[in-house]
């Protein structure tokens, strides 16, 4: 890019080729860019909502309805667009919920600042609007927030229902089977506070997918499946009140740090050599059988002279198992990681009901169940084929973060539209007594807050207009949790009523999230992008050649 002078040189600021769009075409193109991808996800928004086949460049397939998957999978290349895939991750690494949400809600509030935008407000007292529309939101949500008790099993069953029903596996008797497994998940690895609310850390659940039979089939297991067997057919396949080691240290003769060489003149050094190798492995063996131990889980190799000594003493072992299911059968067994067998002790070994290998389809699995107190689970997903497995795990990791966020803050709110109507009716109430260029913008949050229920009325194939009307009617009624069924397909007075509810924290966070990638958007005046390499360039780079010439 050049500017010229008025003796007329150019002045070159920027590299040959670099493009530079300014002021509203810049706002502009950004907006578009980023409305574009939340309209693609418009239509999987609720439980009503349609999936997307996603194929990437190597040919694979997702089948979703899940935001985060969808854009992650989408190799979105626009630098705005990308901004929304960064507030769907956000979303759900914090409350793992609420992600198409976010999106949505975001594209609305670009499209909404874009009309303002025609009228001559400036980018900035729109920014001001929407942050001073985001405080007023989350004051009110907590005012119609109902307080509920933690550890009721029939409320937290109605939530997971509610993350449930906008998902594959949203129907019937599966529905009710994963239900019922992911709250008792939930409520095992759940840990008490001092404030009355629970810690769960939903990693504490091992999600282990195995193709056959079906969804129906699923398992919780009080306790950690590996995906792994048994390392010699001589050991038991089956030990019961099982006594664990759990081992950070390979069961072999270790190897010198530094290369070295041994000079043998006679074949009886070579005996004396394998000899004393031999009874390195055995003294190992006999100090972990001496303890108690009847079932070893090694997360390095086993030599096959340990393993011969582990089968005589009748001790089952499975060995390269990943550091993290490592750390949850700490966890579930209750014993602790050793990386030194002289100091192994009977109070280091974990305990198990029962360890067993069972085939599961078409492989062997080591069962380690039955523990007296598990604070890790896992979770045996069945199902026909790859994508049916995958999207059951994504559907079950957003309802055990719901459950997660519940019981983190034990606040609800009535679904199906309800609080976006109500505090989009507060939010236009805070703007008629406020006055002033902002309150253009906060009317315009509440315009946005409002067409998430609207989207959801789409989506059940109800007419939005009538649905608008009804909904208006009944919150200015003074009913707050009106909102729309759309497995009836009509408009209710009271969501709670019907058990459709969510966590307050994943809608606060959905508003926070949204509102923030808005006005980062809304900010940006000036876009500068870089001429993308030449070809020999990157060819040159792709050698590894020095770009460079001096």
């Amino acid at each position: 890019m050049a500017v010229q002078q008025p003796m007329g040189i150019p002045v070159l600021i920027l590299k040959e080729g670099t493009q530079r769009t300014t002021g509203r075409d810049a706002l502009r193109a950004n907006i578009m860019a980023a409305r574009i991808l939340a309209e693609t996800l418009r239509t999987s928004l609720g439980p009503r909502g349609l999936d997307k086949m996603l194929v990437d460049s190597f040919g694979d397939v997702t089948i979703t309805n899940d935001g985060a998957t969808i854009v992650k999978e989408m190799e979105v290349q626009h630098p705005a667009a990308k901004l929304l895939v960064e507030v769907a991750k956000a979303q759900d690494a914090e409350v793992g919920d609420g992600t198409t949400t976010a999106v949505v809600l975001a594209g609305l509030l670009l499209e909404k600042a874009e009309f303002l935008l025609d009228q001559e407000i400036h980018p900035t007292i729109i920014i001001e609007g929407y942050k001073e529309a985001l405080a007023k939101a989350l004051q009110e949500f907590d005012k119609i927030s109902i307080k509920v008790d933690p550890k009721d099993k029939s409320m937290l069953k109605e939530l997971a229902r509610t993350a449930l029903a906008s998902k594959y596996v949203g129907s019937g008797a599966v529905l009710e089977r994963l239900i019922d497994l992911v709250v008792e998940a939930a409520l095992t690895i759940a840990e008490p506070q001092e404030d009355g609310t629970y810690k769960v850390d939903i990693n504490h659940v091992k999600i282990e997918k195995k193709k056959g039979e079906s969804l129906l089939d699923t398992t919780l297991i009080k306790g950690i499946v590996l995906d792994k067997e048994v390392v010699h057919p001589s050991m038991p396949k089956r030990i019961e009140k099982a006594k664990i080691a759990l081992l950070d240290i390979p069961l072999e003769v270790e190897k010198p740090e530094i290369t070295a060489k041994i000079n043998i003149t006679s074949p009886e050094q070579i005996r004396a050599f394998l000899e004393e190798e031999t009874k390195l492995l055995k003294d190992m063996v006999e100090k972990i059988a001496s303890v108690g131990v009847n079932v070893v889980i090694c997360q390095k190799g086993i030599d096959d002279v340990a393993q011969y000594f582990l089968a005589k003493k009748g001790i089952l072992a499975v060995r390269r198992v990943k550091r993290s299911d490592m750390e949850k059968l700490e966890r579930a067994a209750g014993g602790r990681i050793i990386s030194s067998i002289r100091d192994l002790t009977p109070e280091d070994l974990g305990e198990a009901e029962l360890v067993e290998e069972r085939r599961v389809g078409t492989d062997k699995m080591v069962f380690i169940e039955g523990c007296k107190n598990p604070k890790a689970v896992t979770v045996l997903l069945r199902g026909a084929n790859d994508m049916e497995l995958d999207e059951a795990e994504r559907s079950i990791h957003d309802a055990l973060s719901v459950l997660r966020n519940v019981l983190k803050e034990p606040k609800i709110v009535g679904g199906g539209g309800a609080p976006e109507i109500e505090i989009a009716m507060r939010l236009r109430e805070h703007a008629r007594a406020r006055g002033g260029k902002e309150a253009l913008a906060i009317e315009a949050y509440a315009d946005a807050l409002e067409e998430i229920a609207l989207i959801l009325v789409e989506t059940a194939g109800l007419d939005p207009l009538d649905a608008r009307a009804q909904l208006r009617g009944y919150h200015e009624k003074g009913f707050t949790n009106a909102g729309v069924d759309v497995i009836q397909g009509k408009v209710f007075e009271d969501m709670v009523k019907l058990n459709i509810i969510d966590p307050t924290l994943v809608k606060k966070q959905v508003l926070k999230s949204a509102t923030e990638a808005a006005t980062a958007i809304l900010k940006i005046d000036d876009i500068i992008a870089a001429a993308p390499p030449k070809r020999k360039e990157r060819e040159r780079e792709g050698r590894g050649e020095e770009k460079f010439k001096f």
